[in-house]
């Protein structure tokens, strides 16, 4: 296939019907672990029957599933694999348009989950049935997997994972603003709980505050960075969150007692280390940081441990060399539709998420690149995505499954 056959289907894109199919995306309501996550999976099935996909719904759990749909090659090419999520975070404060409308300005498209990460999966989707719409023959094996339960771990990828399916390369479309992220942070929930000695306040001086141990504790957590990074350039996706404070009187966190000084408080964060950094480790520093203001504070007891949370597991870290045939391919491609440098490497912010990117690359073995559209106005009020973007991706995405698949 020649690069003028590449760009004779680049034009061939039907812009209005990428963004429609994208809008209707975020009509559904698929926020994680409700039935509106299991209408989008089975909708999204639907779809990629229609334009020819072998597809199969993949159950598991309660009541979920992932849809996977194949473009069979022809033989003796490279395979792809495609991989978003269709599960969103729920509304917050402050939108100034409906977040399920699908509302469309003269630069974006709006709603819930449209960053994080539809315009991602819509742009898949539209490059695949633009290229069969166009009678491209891939070689090898195109792979578009739709999850859920990313919000819990990842455990609907993982559960492909662990049924076996494979390809050579892939493409994880979590919003980047179209760069290539090469590498991102793992992710764990932690708490730490403190344990001092009440006093009335008329005694404060005899007491161990847990509330001002954690007014210092705090901070130092905030500020820290791990041990043990193979390089700056790793240690630049280091960071620890403290997300909830409760300290009151108690295990049972009493409030109708302000007068005495608290003697129980519970610290719940989350925390980001590179490949060659472990969680066990990550742990053991932030002990020792906690040792630290038990020492400033005599009597104050402490623990730090992973978050026990049923049904949510931790998202191992990932990573990929940029002379990967998979990245040098997309920045080709990048080139092709853009006519620039792809900014490639650690991305920040995105190099703090948390992606399915680190299970397909530490379990499953497959090398790969998260690229998508989306990222500037990801999880916030009017969270949106920039047609020119996401319009980009699918074309992109094309040159991509060209160069890979051909």
């Amino acid at each position: 296939m020649t690069m003028m056959d590449c760009e004779e289907i680049c034009r061939r894109v039907d812009d209005k019907y990428a963004i429609e199919f994208l809008r209707q995306m975020i009509r559904q309501k698929s926020f994680t672990c409700t039935e509106g996550e299991r209408d989008l999976v089975d909708w999204m099935a639907k779809e990629m029957r229609q334009i020819g996909l072998e597809t199969e719904l993949v159950a598991f759990g309660a009541g979920r599933a992932n849809a996977v749909g194949r473009w069979r090659g022809a033989g003796g090419g490279k395979s792809l694999m495609f991989n978003g999520h269709l599960d969103t975070n729920p509304v917050g404060q402050g939108w100034t348009v409906d977040p399920f409308e699908g509302y469309v300005d003269a630069t974006a498209v709006y709603g819930i989950g449209v960053s994080n990460m539809k315009a991602g999966d819509a742009a898949y989707f539209c490059a695949t049935k633009t290229m069969l719409e166009a009678g491209f023959v891939p070689r090898g094996d195109v792979l578009l997997t739709y999850v859920v339960g990313e919000l819990q771990g990842g455990v609907g990828t993982k559960e492909l994972i662990d049924r076996g399916l494979r390809a050579d390369f892939f493409v994880n479309s979590e919003p980047t603003d179209l760069q290539a992220m090469t590498m991102h942070a793992g992710s764990f929930n932690f708490v730490i709980e403190l344990i001092g000695e009440t006093r009335h306040l008329s005694k404060r001086e005899e007491a161990t505050d847990v509330i001002e141990a954690a007014s210092r504790l705090i901070p130092a957590l905030n500020a820290m960075s791990f041990s043990g990074a193979p390089s700056p350039r790793h240690e630049k996706i280091n960071r620890v969150h403290v997300g909830v404070v409760h300290g009151a009187l108690g295990h049972e966190l009493q409030e109708w007692r302000p007068a005495q000084v608290a003697d129980y408080l519970k610290i719940m964060g989350s925390g980001r280390y590179a490949p060659g950094q472990t969680e066990e480790q990550c742990l053991e520093d932030m002990r020792v940081v906690v040792r630290r203001v038990q020492d400033a504070f005599p009597g104050l007891k402490a623990t730090v441990d992973r978050q026990r949370t049923d049904g949510r597991q931790s998202m191992p870290s990932f990573e990929v060399e940029h002379s990967s045939e998979i990245v040098k391919s997309l920045n080709a491609a990048y080139a092709a539709v853009r006519g620039a440098v792809q900014t490639t490497g650690v991305i920040l912010p995105p190099g703090f998420y948390g992606t399915d990117a680190g299970h397909l690359y530490r379990s499953a073995g497959m090398p790969g690149v998260v690229c998508g559209p989306g990222g500037r106005f990801n999880t916030m009020p009017d969270e949106r995505v920039e047609i020119r973007d996401y319009l980009d991706m699918i074309r992109i995405y094309i040159h991509l499954i060209s160069r890979i698949c051909a």
